[in-house]
């Protein structure tokens, strides 16, 4: 591929639950249209101008996002794909609506989809469409024009619906959705996985192809497991064995690993399996480390959803969007006028480990950072913290890191735990001996409010263990809102290297990374007090020893040129 048909290989999944478990309110409408003094509202993360989202191709020199979008209420109904173009993941304008129903086999929903760049540089779109017997059915779709850099006008093909559950193929009907990206067999031949499920069995059905338009069904799925549910929007890529480059989806060979990525629809996470992938038999077999077929690894342990992967030929990369949803109540949302925002495109790779991945926002964000706040070494004391000064705190990018020294005084834990349950019991005022320690965000002057993003050490079975947690419970005043305390277990050691921890604040959003990018959480918040001029940031220590700030820097973000915002 050439530069000027960079970043065709996917389009981000756009629904969250696939539509099936929505509630529709079609009767609702937003109460404002007025954002400007709308303290929630984020200055640099992607959302629409109004109402509800749940998701990036290239082509030419622009980014294209194609989101759901309902045009008349903050609430899902009334879903046609929106459309809106950078040039730099950052900065958008936004476009006519590029699909809505208009086939027999979309008529009742055009859902999500991905795309795929053919030969010759086409690209090309799946979608799933709802037709009149509200069955699930998948569509293709191609631009009108390949001349035009917008892409503003697309066609459905007249063979609609290439994919369709029938009594011979035995597909349940109401769980066939959200077709992947597509990739070259060695045979030549197209492949392409939609997810669906058969009781509690989830799967991803793969279908070939030699042409893109006529479809057959595999015998066998690429992967399933039982007791996982529906899969919703799988993601199926490769990554390198070492180093953080990204590859075209269609590379296999002996020096990659593939991600097995599905959004579970029944605890609404999105999970992934590292595995081979066996070309000849197009079968996914999971690592040993992924007990039998269980998914145990999240992109994310906060609020993210729906996600997908690209593969970025211009710099190497393969980059994952997600879907973040509101924490807030339904009437609060349309009251809002506005529900659902993107997170901060990431950077994806597999660790040296290769146990799991990384994930890092996308370097184009740090364009936005302005007057730097750097701190000298400071060793932060026991029960104390101190203030970030000097940057907008509802609207900022802070990179910490901690020294951990008397490794000994680490609190022993007894017997393996939920980590999001041990953040919540421990929470971040619960002093141990290692611990909490991290940030306060969004907090108020007399900390009424705040939210605590911070690191525990334990001692497990005679190893030292990272606890990560994200802190929602005293967030707001207004306790109508969703206030779930998250957490994870880092792969880092102490004794070897530092814990950093950045954290992206953009007004509701807390966007967290740590062990550089190991572990990422994502929180919405929606303070009461801690807006805009009034919230504050600290550094805190509420564990009974010393540790050591060996680097902390922190950025006003300015405001991204994004429609509405």
């Amino acid at each position: 591929m050439t530069i000027s048909t960079i970043w065709m290989l996917a389009l981000f999944s756009f629904i969250y639950g696939g539509g099936a478990t929505h509630q529709v309110y079609r009767n609702l409408q937003s109460l404002s249209s007025h954002y400007s003094n709308q303290p929630y509202r984020t200055g640099y993360h992607f959302q629409p101008s109004k109402n509800w989202i749940n998701g990036p191709m290239r082509y030419g020199e622009l980014y294209h996002l194609f989101y759901q979008y309902n045009p008349k209420g903050a609430v899902w109904g009334n879903i046609v794909w929106a459309h809106s173009v950078s040039k730099d993941l950052v900065n958008w304008t936004p476009l006519d609506p590029a699909i809505f129903p208009s086939q027999p086999s979309d008529i009742n929903g055009c859902w999500s989809g991905s795309a795929t760049l053919l030969h010759g540089n086409k690209p090309v779109i799946l979608y799933t469409g709802i037709d009149p017997l509200s069955h699930q059915v998948q569509n293709l779709i191609y631009p009108k024009n390949l001349s035009d850099p917008f892409l503003r006008e697309w066609i459905k093909s007249p063979k609609n619906p290439i994919m369709a559950p029938t009594s011979a193929n035995k597909i349940n009907s109401s769980s066939f959705r959200d077709p992947t990206t597509a990739w070259l067999g060695e045979d030549g031949h197209w492949r392409v996985v939609v997810g669906s499920k058969r009781r509690t069995r989830g799967m991803a059905i793969l279908y070939r192809s030699k042409d893109f338009v006529n479809w057959v069904k595999a015998k066998h799925p690429l992967h399933s497991t039982k007791g996982t549910g529906m899969w919703e929007c799988p993601d199926f890529f490769p990554v390198l064995n070492n180093g953080s480059l990204g590859l075209d989806t269609s590379v296999n060979d002996d020096h990659v690993k593939h991600v097995l990525k599905a959004s579970l629809d029944d605890d609404k996470h999105d999970y992934y399996m590292i595995g081979t992938y066996n070309a000849s038999k197009d079968i996914f077999t999971p690592d040993k480390q992924f007990k039998a077929n269980e998914f145990i690894l999240r992109y994310d342990y906060g609020k993210y959803y729906a996600s997908k992967t690209f593969f970025d030929d211009g710099k190497k990369r393969r980059i994952l969007l997600g879907w973040v949803n509101e924490s807030s109540s339904v009437d609060d949302d349309i009251k809002k006028g506005w529900s659902g925002i993107h997170a901060i495109p990431r950077a994806i790779w597999l660790h040296k480990s290769g146990k799991q991945l990384v994930q890092w926002p996308v370097m184009e964000i740090e364009k936005l950072r302005v007057k730097p706040v750097k701190w000298p070494t400071k060793v932060l004391k026991g029960g104390q913290m101190l203030q970030v000064k000097g940057v907008t705190a509802a609207q900022a990018d802070v990179e910490v890191s901690f020294e951990v020294n008397k490794l000994e005084e680490a609190e022993e834990l007894e017997s393996w735990t939920d980590p999001q349950i041990l953040c919540s019991t421990k929470g971040s005022t619960i002093e141990s001996g290692l611990g909490p320690f991290g940030l306060l965000v969004f907090a108020s002057k007399g900390l009424q409010e705040y939210t605590s993003v911070f690191f525990r050490i334990f001692r497990y079975q005679h190893k030292n263990l990272v606890l990560m947690c994200s802190d929602q419970s005293r967030s707001s005043l207004n306790k109508d809102n969703d206030e779930t305390t998250y957490g994870t277990f880092m792969d880092v050691d102490p004794l070897y290297e530092n814990l950093s921890l950045r954290t992206l604040i953009d007004h509701s959003v807390v966007e967290s990374f740590g062990g550089e990018g190991r572990a990422c959480i994502t929180a919405r918040v929606y303070p009461t007090l801690a807006i805009n001029d009034k919230a504050q940031i600290y550094a805190f220590n509420n564990g009974t020893s010393d540790v050591k700030i060996t680097k902390l820097s922190a950025w006003s973000m300015k405001r991204a040129q994004i429609s509405g915002n």
